[in-house]
């Protein structure tokens, strides 16, 4: 069995690399949920984590239990194409192939990324054990190679790093069934869903909603629509511009970065907060009225999480509702990707918004739903049992 002096991995911390692609100053969903499970996994004595990520963003200071290791690389394809796929040193792969071999686990977000293809082939080679953490399923994107090309590297290297780990975590249920239907898995995937910072987002007395609002020059009256991720076709961005041209009485509001620019639209009842810092989010969601997200191929994104926390109501594609099927009586939901999918919103926002009172019953049940089943405390403590559990020879 193996051991650092007297203590083996079933009586001390186990030693985890965790790979990532950024790290949560990038702002992205994947990164974000990382860190907070990092960070709580390593503040409870759970394990003792190098976490090795890209340097295209500062990394988290060191803690207790909680080393990074930034990765010299290559961050072109996100900023000229929208497609966050960066590419890592020779020097910073080695690196990381020297501390899969030495981990009691390994831990990777996402399959696809080079790094944790590197990873997961070192790891493989040196017999650790390796826990994948899986967000996205399918993107069908518009453009025919790139549709091409994911479905064909989810069927090779999907296949290959899924089956081989020694755990699959999903965090929807509709992403776990689309790789179900692609890989053999060692053990059955489970599902284990993303906490939320409820004392961070949570819901704002209707005062205080004003006066945020009125910060943001928004009347009372007037509805405010609020997107909130990267400014990319797959959040559905062409839909949203499509959505403020129809609704001209109502406000959207864009919060996030990316390499498509909503102010190019020149529509007056656009606004865009760029980039905005985790201490703004709340105050974003607690503003709007409806949390919009017409989005293809995704989880079960944070953003939807942390905006009901706020008692925001989220109206999100179908196939993202799905990714959470037992929170439909809190969530609204509209099928993506057709050609009529920003005819079929804007009547479905004309309704809405023609019966304010249907959002305001939502409020307080879509923030009771997020503190009842969206917790922290239950995610880390899975994730602590899985990876001790990973970490004991077999």
């Amino acid at each position: 069995m193996a051991a650092v002096g007297a203590l083996s991995v079933e009586t001390r911390p186990p030693r985890v690399v965790l790979v990532t692609h950024y790290y949560p100053a990038h702002r992205g969903g994947v990164e974000r949920i990382a860190g907070q499970l990092a960070e709580r996994l390593a503040a409870a004595g759970a394990a003792r984590i190098e976490w090795h990520a890209s340097d295209c963003d500062a990394p988290p200071a060191p803690a207790h239990g909680l080393e990074p290791h930034p990765a010299s690389s290559w961050n072109w394809a996100e900023r000229r194409l929208g497609l966050p796929y960066p590419v890592w040193s020779l020097a910073a792969l080695r690196r990381l192939w020297r501390a899969c071999r030495d981990a009691d686990v390994v831990h990777v977000h996402d399959c696809l990324y080079l790094c944790c293809v590197v990873a997961f082939a070192a790891a493989w080679r040196g017999g650790r054990p390796v826990l994948v953490t899986q967000h996205i399923g399918h993107v069908p994107y518009r453009n025919p190679l790139l549709r091409a090309l994911l479905g064909a590297a989810n069927r090779v290297l999907g296949r290959w790093v899924l089956g081989g780990a020694e755990q699959v975590v999903f965090e929807s249920e509709s992403v776990r069934a689309y790789f179900s239907r692609l890989v053999h898995f060692r053990r059955p995937p489970l599902l284990v869903q993303n906490g939320v910072d409820t004392e961070l987002f949570l819901p704002a007395p209707p005062e205080q909603r004003l006066q945020l609002r009125a910060r943001l020059g928004v009347p009372p009256a007037t509805p405010l629509l609020l997107f909130l991720g990267r400014f990319v076709e797959k959040k559905g961005l062409p839909v949203l511009r499509e959505l403020a041209r129809r609704l001209p009485h109502a406000r959207l509001l864009l919060a996030g970065w990316g390499p498509l620019d909503p102010a190019d639209w020149r529509l007056s009842n656009v606004m865009v907060v760029r980039s905005p810092g985790t201490g703004e989010l709340a105050a974003l969601y607690q503003a709007a009225d409806l949390l919009l997200l017409p989005s293809v191929g995704e989880g079960f994104p944070l953003s939807v999480q942390e905006a009901m926390a706020c008692g925001t109501p989220a109206l999100i594609g179908a196939e993202t509702a799905a990714g959470c099927p037992h929170a439909d009586a809190a969530l609204l939901a509209e099928a993506t990707g057709g050609a009529d999918t920003a005819e079929r919103w804007s009547a479905r926002l004309e309704a809405l918004l023609a019966s304010p009172q249907i959002l305001a019953e939502l409020r307080p049940r879509a923030a009771r739903f997020a503190r009842e089943h969206w917790s922290w405390e239950q995610c880390t403590a899975r994730y602590a049992e899985l990876l001790r559990a990973a970490a004991v020879p077999r």
